[in-house]
């Protein structure tokens, strides 16, 4: 994805001799202009010990967007967007804007093969295309066959819900039943409730008329294409498979009940794509395989998660989604989302990886950013990302940081930027044009849109999408928290709180962001890398470390044990890295954008502050 290795350290080398040294307070004018010199996380990655893990031995952490909705439109053909230059203006918005460095593609069966047995090559070039303009800005892919409902060919030209995923002619070998969903106040009602959507879902599952075969034979043409058509630098970005989006039974057999069901349908239907990536030239990426949708819900629960898996070990990512139901519903929860709402539910996700032997990605998650329940996103999101960092709520982080766990991958819905400005005709009926929002099934999650000038522009708090967060740790993370004072409305959501109890950092801190990170060395010798937001200008932000103290950080060399650095694919997002020398020892940082021009005493202090309470806590 980004310049050779050879070019990477002869910049480097030319950064030392330009003088960037560790000094303290000290930023050249210069710091932000280096680009795509120090590259290091161009390197394929693998799953190793319960955690994602590039080349260079560190723990990496993906955080991104769906890209996108759009997918399940026929307005562009089934793809994410309408050219590569559109492709280009999102990915970089979703770097700059959204901080984020990866991305779940969806692609769409339906267009891939629109006539049995004939896969579309000219779709697959355009996905390719669209796909390599997120690899080129350094963001990781992972692509995902996307459906909802089934098909949009189950459902009616007048009928008031629609669908994606399966094409006509896998539509039309089934003699479903008129759809009808009866009382539905949500699409997702369909799922349990529609009889064609239902009866087309079991055929699947059941391998019915071969559907499933062909649905994994292009799959395997459609991963065989993109090995060919991507570079090998290109292809290292692609981070794995997810086979099939929200699976579930439609029906079940007599007997059978959803944990029953994943072991005899779905987790062979999973050892089957494996296989069928393996045959593609993927075999050294992991199948990013989703349970049951409803295993983990807080509405509707079955029972699943892959129980009867046995280890998924590293050739397997568990893969789940997680919305509130409650929230959205607008009835079964009132009011807003608190402080540690849903660290519960992310905990469960974390439990069920690790008992599985592998890493986990929850790979949507989000809140209507519209209709009645819209007020609630503020705290919901926050709380969602929240959990996603850490599975000990804010008020006590602090007190009992090492119950933190593994900070969670995740990939918000969604990332699409006509959000308002669609023209789809809803099951190709020209008397049902869809405009407003996502323009599917009345959702809108979106968290970007295009102004009036083309311009991409967040609809949600840039505080809450554009994060601090580990992206790369060398070794393995102990705790991490982050502070993002996000807003509700005019109201800043503090949930963490520095306490009392450390009033140098605290005081430093004061009513700023800020991020603690807390890891144990590993033996490679990249550096721990977090994400700077928009938020945390270079010349204004503190770091507290055992590493060193520092206001407005240096730019990188490999002589700085704190630096900063742009971050790979030329967009201008920044990222801060932090190097040690050493294995196995355990090492903290505080990064804060709430002070101003600190004093060195004022750091020192902080230091020793931090070093007591890590001492503490992890001693």
């Amino acid at each position: 994805m980004d310049m050779p290795n050879k070019r990477a350290r002869l910049l480097v080398v030319l950064v030392v001799l330009c003088g960037f040294l560790t000094v303290a307070g000290v930023r050249p004018a210069s710091a932000d202009a280096l680009t795509d010199s120090l590259s290091f996380d161009d390197t394929p990655l693998t799953v190793q010990n319960g955690r994602f893990v590039d080349g260079n031995g560190r723990e990496i952490v993906l955080r991104g967007y769906n890209v996108s909705g759009e997918t399940k439109l026929a307005e562009n053909k089934g793809l994410p967007f309408a050219s590569v230059a559109d492709a280009r203006k999102s990915a970089t918005a979703l770097r700059t804007l959204g901080g984020g460095n990866s991305v779940r593609f969806l692609l769409s069966w339906a267009y891939a093969e629109p006539v049995k047995g004939q896969v579309d090559t000219t779709y697959l070039a355009n996905a390719t295309a669209q796909m390599r303009a997120f690899l080129d800005a350094g963001i990781r892919v992972y692509p995902d066959f996307h459906q909802d409902l089934y098909s949009r060919w189950l459902f009616d030209s007048d009928s008031w819900y629609t669908g994606d995923g399966a094409p006509k002619w896998a539509v039309d070998l089934g003699s479903y039943p008129d759809e009808s969903c009866g009382i539905c106040l949500l699409w997702g009602q369909n799922i349990t409730q529609n009889g064609a959507v239902k009866a087309a879902q079991y055929d699947f599952w059941h391998n019915n008329h071969g559907l499933q075969d062909s649905f994994l034979a292009t799959a395997q043409k459609t991963m065989a294409y993109l090995k060919a058509n991507l570079a090998a630098e290109e292809f290292a970005g692609v981070v794995g498979f997810d086979p099939y989006n929200e699976p579930y039974a439609g029906s079940y057999d007599s007997g059978q009940n959803s944990r029953t069901w994943e072991r005899d349908l779905l987790w062979p239907f999973y050892v089957k794509f494996r296989a069928r990536m393996d045959a593609a030239g993927w075999t050294d990426k992991p199948a990013l395989v989703e349970p049951n949708l409803f295993w983990n819900g807080n509405v509707s629960k079955e029972e699943g998660g892959l129980l009867d898996a046995g280890t998924l070990g590293s050739r397997y990512v568990f893969n789940t989604h997680f919305y509130d139901q409650k929230a959205i519903s607008g009835i079964l929860m009132w009011g807003n989302a608190s402080d540690g709402q849903y660290v519960g539910d992310f905990g469960t996700v974390r439990d069920r990886a690790a008992a599985a032997g592998t890493t986990a990605v929850v790979s949507e998650f989000g809140h209507p950013l519209n209709g009645s329940t819209a007020g609630k996103a503020p705290t919901v999101l926050k709380a969602m990302y929240q959990a996603l960092d850490s599975r000990v709520k804010g008020a006590n982080w602090w007190s009992a940081p090492a119950g933190s766990g593994p900070v969670l991958s995740g990939t918000q819905w969604q990332w699409d930027i006509y959000n308002g400005r669609h023209h789809e005709l809803m099951n190709d009926n020209p008397d049902k044009v869809m405009a407003s929002g996502d323009a599917w099934n009345d959702e809108d999650l979106s968290a970007v849109k295009l102004n009036d000038s083309g311009t991409a522009v967040l609809r949600q708090d840039a505080r809450l999408l554009d994060r601090i967060y580990p992206s790369a740790t060398s070794g393995s993370t102990a705790a991490f928290t982050y502070e993002d004072r996000s807003r509700d409305g005019s109201t800043t959501l503090t949930w963490n709180p520095v306490p009392s109890g450390l009033p140098q950092v605290s005081s430093l801190v004061g009513s700023g962001q800020y991020a603690v990170l807390v890891w144990r060395s590993g033996s490679g010798s990249a550096p721990t890398e977090l994400h700077l937001p928009a938020s945390f200008p270079t010349v204004t932000t503190t770091v507290v470390s055992d590493l060193g103290t520092v206001y407005g950080p240096p730019a990188y060399s490999s002589s700085t044990p704190v630096g900063a650095a742009v971050e790979p694919g030329g967009t201008g997002s920044r990222r801060l890295l932090l190097t040690d020398a050493d294995s196995g020892v355990l090492h903290y940082a505080l990064v804060t954008n709430g002070a101003t021009s600190p004093s060195a005493s004022a750091l020192a202090a902080a230091r020793s502050e931090l070093a007591a309470w890590t001492a503490q806590k992890f001693g």
